[in-house]
C-alpha cells in the first residue's frame, strides 16, 4: 500500500476522528517521509509500498468473548488468554491486526476511577486528559518509526491511575498480527498518579509468512511522586516480523518505573526501554532477555536518563544466541551534572551456543558529577562442558541438560514474572535454542 495523504485521509475518517488527530496525522507522515531510516543499529529492509498500514476490523468491540467469531476468539483461546483473564488479571484487552475487538475490566475498578482503555475510545472519551500526556514525550519526530507511528497509529493502551490506588492484579493487553504484509501501530499511553500502583502486561504473536510484516509501537508511560509501573512484555513475533518500538517512562519524585522485557521472535528487533529520572529520589529498572535464533537479530537495551540528586537505576540483560542469531546489548546511562549522589549499575550477560553466532555489548555510559557511581559488568559465555557432564551422568539427555542450563541462566528474568507467564517463557525459550 502506497503511504499517502489519502490513505491518512481514510484512516481518520473510519474511525471518525477530531480534526486535530487528522491533522496530527498529516504533519506525521510529511515528516515520515523526509527522515531516513536510523543510522545505528541492524540493516533494516523494508519495502513500506508493501505493507498493509490499516486494515478495518470485522469484529465489533465487546466485553464478551462469545460475541466475537469463532475463529478469532480460538485463536485466543490457544494463546490462553481467555483463561488467564478469568485467573489473574484485572482487566484484559486484544487487539487484532489494526483494531482491538476486544476489553473488559472487573467492576471494582471503575468505582476506583481507573481508566483502562483502547486508545482510539480514550482520544473521544477523554480528549483533555489524552491531549495534555500525547506527544509530549516521545515526539512524533524522534525517528522515521515515531512518525509513521504518528501518522497511522490504531488500538493500543489507555491507562489512567488516579492518585492513592492501587490495583490488586495486573492489566494485560495481547496483540495479534494476523494477515499477511501487516503493520500494526499500536499507541500506548499510562499515568500513574500520585501514589499509586500499576502492573502492566503485554504479549505480542503473530504466525509465519514469507513476507514482510512490521510492528512500530510507541509507548508514553508517566509515573508520579510515590508512584510505581511495573511493564512486563513478552515478545513472540514470528520471523517475518520487523519490531521497531519506541518506549519511554519518564519518573517524578520517588517514583519507580519497571521494564520487564522478554524478546524471542522477529527476524529484526531494535527496542531500547527507557527511563527518565527526573525527580529526587526517582528509581528505573530494566531487566530484558533476548532469544536469537536462525539468524534472528536481537537488538536490545535499555536507556537510563538521571536528572535529579540521589537518582538510581539498575539494567540487567540476558542474551542467548544460537544458529546463526545476532544477540546484541545496546545500552545509554548518562548521570547529568545536576544529578548528584546517583547510581547506576549494568550487567550484561551473553550465552553463545555453537560458532555461528555472536553477540556484541555496545554501552554508552556518562557521569557527568563527581559525586555519582556507575558500575559496568558484561560477561560471554558457553555452556560448560562440565555443567553439561554433571546432568547427563545424572540420566538427563544432552539436550535437555542444555535447555536447563539455558533456563537457568536467564532465571533472574523469569523470577519477575507472574507464574503463567514464567511457564510460558520456559516453553517459548526451550523452542527457540532447539
Amino acid at each position: 500500500m502506497n503511504l499517502n495523504k489519502k490513505v491518512i485521509e481514510n484512516i481518520s475518517k473510519i474511525k471518525n476522528e477530531d480534526e486535530w488527530v487528522k491533522e496530527f496525522r498529516l504533519k506525521c507522515l510529511e515528516t515520515f517521509n523526509k527522515l531516513d531510516l536510523p543510522n545505528f543499529g541492524p540493516k533494516i529492509n523494508i519495502d513500506f509500498d508493501k505493507i498493509n498500514y490499516y486494515k478495518e476490523s470485522s469484529e465489533k468491540l465487546t466485553n464478551n468473548w462469545d460475541n466475537i467469531s469463532c475463529q478469532v476468539r480460538e485463536e485466543f483461546d490457544k494463546l490462553g488468554i481467555i483463561k488467564a483473564e478469568k485467573k489473574y488479571l484485572d482487566g484484559s484487552k486484544a487487539q487484532y491486526d489494526s483494531e482491538v475487538i476486544y476489553h473488559n475490566m472487573i467492576k471494582e475498578l471503575e468505582e476506583k476511577k481507573v481508566i483502562f482503555l483502547d486508545t482510539d475510545t480514550a482520544i473521544k472519551k477523554y480528549p483533555d486528559l489524552f491531549k495534555k500526556y500525547f506527544n509530549t514525550l516521545v515526539k512524533y519526530d524522534e525517528n522515521k518509526f515515531t512518525a509513521l507511528n504518528g501518522a497511522v497509529f490504531s488500538g493500543g493502551t489507555f491507562i489512567y491511575i488516579p492518585p492513592n490506588t492501587i490495583l490488586d492484579r495486573p492489566l494485560q493487553s495481547y496483540f495479534r498480527i494476523n494477515s499477511r504484509n501487516m503493520g500494526q501501530f499500536e499507541r500506548t499511553l499510562i499515568i500513574v498518579d500520585d501514589n499509586s500502583q500499576l502492573h502492566y502486561i503485554e504479549g505480542c504473536t503473530a504466525p509465519y509468512y514469507t513476507e514482510d510484516a512490521l510492528h512500530a509501537a510507541v509507548v508514553e508511560i508517566f509515573v508520579g511522586k510515590n508512584a510505581k509501573c511495573r511493564y512486563t512484555t513478552i515478545q513472540n513475533w514470528s520471523e517475518d516480523v520487523y519490531n521497531l518500538v519506541t518506549k519511554r517512562a519518564i519518573v517524578d519524585e520517588n517514583g519507580t518505573m519497571e521494564w520487564i522485557d522478554g524478546n524471542i521472535g522477529s527476524c529484526i528487533n531494535m527496542k531500547y526501554p527507557c527511563c527518565i529520572l527526573k525527580g529526587q529520589g526517582a528509581i528505573g529498572s530494566c531487566i530484558t532477555v533476548a532469544s536469537a535464533s536462525n539468524k534472528q537479530i536481537q537488538d536490545t537495551g535499555a536507556k537510563m536518563i538521571h536528572l535529579a540528586p540521589n537518582t538510581k537505576s539498575n539494567i540487567i540483560s540476558k542474551s542467548i544466541a544460537k544458529n546463526g542469531g545476532n544477540a546484541t546489548y545496546r545500552g545509554t546511562v548518562k548521570i547529568s551534572e545536576k544529578a548528584t549522589n546517583s547510581y547506576a549499575y549494568v550487567k550484561c550477560d551473553t550465552m553463545i551456543l555453537d560458532k555461528e553466532s555472536k553477540s556484541d555489548t555496545i554501552p554508552t555510559n556518562i557521569v557527568n558529577n563527581s559525586s555519582s557511581i556507575l558500575e559496568h559488568e558484561a560477561t560471554v559465555s558457553k555452556i560448560a562442558e562440565e555443567d553439561l557432564f554433571y546432568l547427563m551422568s545424572r540420566g538427563i539427555s544432552e539436550e535437555k541438560a542444555k535447555e536447563l542450563i539455558v533456563l537457568g541462566f536467564v532465571n533472574t528474568f523469569r523470577d519477575e514474572l507472574p507464574m503463567e507467564y514464567a511457564v510460558e517463557l520456559n516453553r517459548l525459550l526451550a523452542l527457540n535454542i532447539k
